[in-house]
This record gives C-alpha cells, structure tokens and sequence, in this order.
C-alpha cells in the first residue's frame, strides 16, 4: 500500500509537471532566436538580391538592400563591395570608398577592392590615388588584362605615351583580341606622330570590332593620302555612334590633341557635311 501511495504521488507529480508547462507555454509565446550561421547566410541571400537589383538598373532598391545586408553582417568583406557598387551607381562616391575602406581593413587581398577605388577615384578626377589603386589591385591579381588597360589610359591622361603602350601591350599579350587596348596603341602612337604605326594598330583594331572608333581614327590618319577612303570610314564611323562628331566626346574616350585637331579637319570636309548634322541631330534627340 505505501509503495502503490509512493508511486501514486509520483505519478501526480510528473502529471502536474507536464500540465503546468502547458500552460506557461499557452500564456508566453514561442520564440525563435537565429542562430550567426542563418543570420550569416540571410545576409549573403539579401546581398545577392541587392545585386541583382544593381545589375536590372533599379540602383535605389539595391542600395537599400545592400545597407540592410550589411547591417545584418558587418564582418563579409563581399557585402561591402556590393554595398560599394550600389553606392557608387547612385553616385554615392564618398560613401562607396569608406564601404571599400571597410572591405579593405576585412580582407587587403582582394583585387576587386583597389579597382573599384580606382574607379572613384578616376570618376572624382583623382588620377594619382586612381593610379595607386590600380597598381595595388594589379600587384594581387597581375593578368587582369582590363585592370593594365586602365592603368595605360591612365598614362594616355598623363601624356606618358610610351609607358601607355607598353601597358596596352601587355594587355594585349593577355588578350589578344582585346581590340580596345589595341585602338588606343593607334591613339598614342599618332601623338608620337608615328602616323605609320597609328594605321596599323587602327586597322587591327577594325579586324576584331568594326567600331566606330577605330574607323574615325584610321580616317584621319589617311585623310591627307587617301582623302576618298577617309570620307567613306568617317560616315561609317558617325552612321555607327554619332558621339563620335563631338568633340568633348572624343576627348573622354582619350583622344589627344593632334589627332583631335586632325579629325576637325576631317569632319569641315564637304562631302561630311549632311552626315555631321544628321550626327548631330541624332545626339540631341537622345539627349
């Protein structure tokens, strides 16, 4: 009998236990706590959304993902670039390097980082920083053939046309089909008034893309000897991208000052002068 009473007792007990945790439970919610692993892997998840956003052009929407990503995790270098990118597609620059300064202090071996400084810096006209960068970027990933081509526009800026086509050379040897970098071999060699060489690199240039830079080029460098095939080139060049007629256009995409005044001359042709307006024309509409 007292053993059947012990057991009894016990019974009730464990009951009553299990009876009142149901009722705590029914009165205080359930919470769930995530744990730094999901909280790390939500971060990435928005952070790749906040990048795709970046690339269908909806900038504001990915910056405002991207900060959120960010202030879920501050410590993956990755989203701070992401943030950076959306910073500087809303033309945030300031904002975009500290967010670079704080990827850098993460994790200084990542290439993306200097280029992306670069590219602030160039958009600020800070070139002597803009070089740094690159160099440094360059250091840690040296066959990034796009990284050596903006380090040679660069040179180009800064009138340094030898040490320009070296690295427009290098790139090249990386890329040989890198046609950008082989057109602007034709651009510094026409400022050293080797006029032979600015031929051939335009030419090869037209062999891989028929662009309307290299065509424009290649035309002013003929005009005097073969001033029918020049105006042929030039239409073709300005019925390609009409940009090409302005002058201050040219002058971004690095044209230096004799092969701009050459191309004036070019484009007062006769022969050019329906095909200038119609250029003309055209940039103010899709301005």
């Amino acid at each position: 009998m007292k053993k059947f009473l012990k057991q009894t007792i016990w019974i009730s007990l464990i009951c009553f236990y299990f009876f009142q945790i149901e009722i705590v439970r029914a009165i205080v919610p359930y919470y769930y706590f995530p744990t730094i692993k999901n909280l790390q892997r939500q971060s990435l998840y928005i952070g790749k959304n906040a990048y795709q956003l970046l690339y269908f052009g909806q900038y504001e929407d990915s910056l405002n993902l991207a900060k959120l990503a960010v202030k879920i995790n501050a410590k993956d270098e990755k989203l701070w670039l992401i943030l950076a990118e959306a910073q500087i597609a809303n033309k945030k620059f300031k904002n975009a390097l500290n967010s670079l300064n704080k990827a850098e202090q993460l994790n200084s071996n990542i290439s993306e980082i200097y280029f992306a400084k670069s590219n602030i810096y160039l958009k600020i006209s800070q070139q002597t920083k803009a070089k740094r960068a690159l160099e440094k970027g360059i250091k840690i990933e040296p066959n990034n053939h796009k990284a050596i081509f903006q380090l040679g526009n660069i040179l180009l800026m800064e009138k340094n046309y030898l040490g320009a086509i070296k690295l427009f050379d290098k790139s090249i040897k990386i890329k040989p089909d890198f046609w950008q970098a082989i057109n602007n071999q034709g651009l510094a060699y026409f400022e050293r008034n080797n006029i032979n060489l600015s031929i051939k690199f335009f030419e090869s240039a037209i062999s891989i893309e028929e662009n309307a830079e290299p065509l424009l080029g290649l035309a002013s460098c003929i005009n005097d000897h073969d001033n029918k095939l020049a105006i042929q080139l030039a239409k073709k060049a300005l019925a390609k991208d009409p940009k090409y007629v302005n002058f201050e256009f040219r002058k971004e995409q690095l044209w230096g000052e004799k092969l701009q005044a050459t191309t004036e001359i070019l484009l007062q042709n006769e022969q050019l002068k329906k095909d200038v307006i119609l250029a003309k024309s055209k940039i103010s509409e899709s301005s």
